[in-house]
């Protein structure tokens, strides 16, 4: 099994590589000639990690040392920080939490009934390279009471102001019932937070999506 694990973080390095790639290559969404949408802020909400596991790679789909990987649509989740110009940023750190298949978190508040799924890492991070680029691979996310499927985001970095922000899926019928995301009362800055997860050659079976956040720079 630990070898059947390898081979899968090997073929998630190599898919996330190609399609990243790609990625690269698309425009950024634009407002305009105002220019790129700002990725607007969202609240952290109370499940961030009171302590980073110690397994807290890009890769939450599989634990080191657990045989078993998550429950859960396998999602490579690709994209860049960049400044409003277009400039990447260099050497951010990005993270990002949710809640497992079952809708719910790895965090001592979340008491909800459901089981918790101990494949699943629940928190990642990853600094992004010379083109402000990061990787994840992860689940797509599900949605428990009250809230429409989502990921927590997390930007930081070395002279810049930190973004907390969260992503939704496109087409879930919660988005229009969330309160968080309907608070954005601008809708290009809102929809900017919605994001389609796609099928692709290079990855059957499993999904992609990709989130570009944009920063005041």
């Amino acid at each position: 099994m630990k070898h059947i694990l390898d081979r899968a973080k090997r073929r998630f390095l190599n898919v996330s590589v190609t399609v990243l790639a790609a990625s690269a290559m698309a425009p950024l969404t634009c407002l305009g000639a105002v220019g790129r949408i700002l990725t607007p802020r969202q609240s952290t909400g109370p499940f961030y990690p009171q302590a980073i596991p110690l397994d807290s790679d890009n890769d939450l789909v599989s634990i080191t040392g657990r045989a078993e990987i998550a429950k859960g649509q396998i999602t490579h989740l690709l994209g860049r920080v960049v400044e409003r110009s277009g400039r990447p940023i260099v050497n951010a750190q990005v993270e990002i939490w949710q809640c497992d298949a079952n809708g719910r978190y790895h965090h001592p508040w979340d008491r909800r009934e459901a089981p918790l799924d101990p494949n699943f890492q629940g928190y990642g991070r990853f600094q992004t390279g010379a083109d402000g680029a990061y990787r994840f691979r992860t689940i797509k996310p599900v949605s428990y009471p009250g809230r429409a499927p989502h990921i927590h985001f997390a930007i930081s970095g070395h002279g810049m102001e930190p973004l907390v922000t969260q992503m939704y899926v496109a087409g879930a019928t919660e988005n229009t019932r969330d309160g968080l995301l309907n608070r954005i009362r601008d809708r290009a800055a809102r929809e900017s937070l919605i994001v389609k997860f796609e099928t692709q050659p290079d990855v059957p079976g499993e999904l992609v999506a990709r989130f570009d956040i944009v920063l005041d720079g």
